[in-house]
């Protein structure tokens, strides 16, 4: 698992809806070869982005609901938020630049 806030249905509404920056959320699971490629680049973006922008995991086997409530059917699975709103979704492991862009006109 890389670096990022782990979100589930207890806290989605304080850290991803209210959140006073962009959130860029990972749909991940352990078994998703995929997703653990992802992990690093999510990992240095996270660094590199620190307090403009928060990254959150969301693990699809623990929290169904959530997967769901965003019709996620295939992992790994980037959702941008931005003022609580849904603004960009990606799926499928990318390079850093293309996650990079899709939230730098937010910050």
């Amino acid at each position: 698992m890389s670096a990022g806030i782990t979100i589930t249905s207890g806290n989605f509404e304080k850290e991803v809806l209210q959140s006073n920056v962009p959130v860029l959320l990972d749909f991940w699971a352990q078994w998703c070869g995929p997703c653990k490629m992802l992990g690093p680049v999510i990992d240095q973006l996270a660094g590199e982005y620190e307090g403009r922008i928060k990254f959150g995991k969301i693990n699809i086997d623990d929290e169904g609901d959530l997967a769901g409530q965003h019709g996620i059917v295939s992992i790994p699975t980037l959702v941008l938020y931005n003022n609580g709103v849904a603004e960009n979704q990606r799926t499928g492991a990318a390079p850093k630049r293309e996650i990079e862009a899709m939230f730098k006109k937010y910050l």
